[in-house]
């Protein structure tokens, strides 16, 4: 983080004339195929006299040119089709070619033709489609300040309404940052319009992070403010930029930009009210925008959305995808850094940073060795890239982010009290192994169609160890959990061994 308005929908072939989809035909372009046909009317065109003579005018209505066979009756243009000006300098014979186009919804009328004349769709069949471009990258620069953010809040806020707040959080960041990632999926942010809207939609991002702090507090109207502007801003700029080039897809967006303003509402209203009122707002506005993914954003006398029929870019969704997780890791390890530096150096401090570094390093042996290729291969076999894209990064890959920020703040949690048992401390030290356990568990269910041993032993083993944590203290339920996310790990190493399937990372 969907039945499309025309069964003929052609579908966007990023994968065309790459290994293993040979059936495809390649091509290089990043005009829809679904525009193939001609216009028959027009509701203000120019005519053109017969055999060009005289002058052209204007009328309100008219066929296009040769529509009756005919090279002697008076022929017309679209205005909004009329191509610019072309200087003699440079014409060539085939200045003026335009691909006809297939019947689309009319253009709303409001003076001037919307949306966006550049074409910026992503080009298909070229290395540039799949490709993550470095404004995507600066993009994610925010959001490790903003995870750096949010575990400092839930550090400080070990209770259970910290735990809903910060779980509130960790879905907006959460959704705000994947949804830009399906946006980017469809435009290349290597144009100028979509890199300015990605630099625009960093520092919306920046805003929010910085209210991270104070969102259920003072700063509650800025955060619900900013997460507002980069919700809407982002889905109406892809309508507006679709509109012209890809009508299908610019309706598809326009059911998510219905129910995103819905949301919105929630979401200010909620920033002007105290917390009794705010905390189920916000939870509701966010159950919104997901129960309109699920259902595909369904419009009265639009239906919902076929994701089905969305060919995306498998190997650009699930490569940002993995981005973010490393991001994650990075974030844990450079907070738990700060953390260590500034207590002294002691033997219960020393074995907290190791045991951090070495769940870290386990996290990630775990994602990258073997589960993110076997995500980005089935992506790209998938007949239904969108739909399993929307389940195994969009909503599954939420409890791996979670759980990789949670294990941060148990690390910071060890390093701070070793020694101090409590309850909050155990759900925060193996809250994290287990979601991030239960997320990669069903990734890979989805994915292979079967239960990775690994994970499920895994699993097990963290449920395990709360039953026995009353008689451990934090630092030693830390060192057990850890050891389990080594041991799974390793059998995920060997299994992969077994089967003859290569390494990843």
């Amino acid at each position: 983080m969907p039945g499309m308005s025309s069964p003929a929908r052609a579908r966007r072939s990023r994968a065309a004339g790459r290994s293993g989809r040979g059936s495809k035909v390649t091509t290089s372009t990043s005009r829809p195929a679904s525009r193939t046909n001609a216009r028959e009317r027009c509701s203000r065109a120019e005519v053109m006299p017969p055999n060009g003579s005289g002058t052209p005018h204007v009328t309100a209505n008219c066929r296009p040119s040769g529509s009756d066979g005919s090279a002697t009756v008076a022929t017309c243009r679209c205005l909004s089709e009329v191509p610019p000006a072309i200087p003699p300098t440079l014409a060539t014979p085939d200045a003026t070619h335009r691909e006809p186009v297939a019947p689309l919804p009319p253009v709303p009328s409001c003076g001037m033709p919307f949306g966006l004349r550049r074409d910026v769709l992503r080009p298909t069949g070229t290395p540039r489609a799949d490709r993550v471009t470095y404004v995507e990258l600066f993009f994610d620069l925010v959001y490790v300040f903003a995870l750096t953010q949010l575990s400092a809040y839930l550090y400080e806020h070990q209770d259970p309404l910290g735990a809903v707040e910060g779980a509130i959080m960790v879905v907006a960041l959460w959704w705000s940052w994947v949804a830009t990632t399906w946006v980017t999926n469809w435009l290349d942010p290597v144009k100028l319009p979509v890199r300015g809207a990605v630099i625009a939609l960093a520092l919306v991002a920046m805003v929010m992070s910085i209210s991270i702090a104070d969102a259920f507090g003072e700063r509650a109207w800025m955060f619900a403010i900013a997460y507002v502007v980069l919700q809407l801003g982002r889905t109406g700029f892809i309508v507006y930029a679709t509109w012209r080039h890809d009508r299908h897809a610019a309706l598809d967006f326009a059911r998510v930009l219905a129910w995103t303003a819905a949301g919105s509402v929630l979401w200010i209203v909620g920033a002007l009210l105290p917390l009794p009122a705010q905390l189920p707002l916000w939870a509701m506005a966010l159950g919104l925008e997901v129960l309109g993914a699920l259902l595909g954003f369904p419009l009265p006398m639009m239906g919902p959305m076929d994701m089905g029929r969305w060919d995306l870019s498998g190997a650009h969704i699930a490569e940002r995808s993995a981005l973010f997780v490393l991001i994650a890791l990075g974030e844990g390890l450079l907070v738990t850094g700060f953390s260590f530096v500034e207590l002294d150096v002691t033997f219960a401090s020393a074995t907290a940073m190791l045991l951090a570094f070495a769940s870290a390093a386990a996290m990630w042996w775990i994602y990258f060795d073997h589960g993110e290729r076997i995500g980005a291969e089935a992506m790209e076999d998938s007949d239904s890239p969108g739909r399993l894209a929307r389940t195994a990064y969009t909503f599954v890959h939420l409890l791996v982010i979670g759980g990789v920020v949670l294990v941060s703040v148990g690390d910071k949690e060890l390093l701070g009290h070793p020694d101090e048992q409590s309850a909050s401390a155990v759900v925060t030290v193996l809250g994290g192994p287990l979601l991030f356990l239960a997320g990669t568990l069903l990734f890979r269910r989805l994915l292979e169609r079967r239960w990775p041993t690994a994970q499920v032993a895994g699993v097990l083993g963290i449920v395990a160890i709360a039953a026995f944590s009353p008689f451990l203290t934090p630092l030693a339920v830390g060192a057990v959990s850890t050891g389990v996310l080594v041991v799974v790990a390793a059998m995920e190493t060997v299994d992969r061994l077994r089967r003859g399937r290569r390494a990843g990372g």
